[in-house]
């Protein structure tokens, strides 16, 4: 089963390549206090149809170079 997941785009500066940005509310295991956890994934759109603010859903894929593993969805 692939995974998927869900994020706003970031920067859309790279040809095919979109960074986007997946953020997550954790309760951090000591201090019991929620923690705003952020994270960047570099993912393939090939017809660069998503733009900086989009809100995408991405699946994940084979390695496609040093960053990338992450294959565009949808544009939501």
């Amino acid at each position: 089963m692939k995974k998927k997941l869900t994020g706003i785009v970031t920067s859309d500066k790279m040809n095919k390549t979109r960074v986007v940005i997946v953020s997550d509310i954790v309760k951090h295991p000591v201090y019991k206090k929620y923690v705003k956890r952020v994270k960047k994934f570099k993912i393939h759109d090939e017809n660069n149809v998503a733009h900086v603010g989009d809100k995408v859903s991405f699946i994940e894929t084979r390695p496609l170079s040093k960053d990338k593993r992450w294959n565009l969805e949808a544009v939501l």
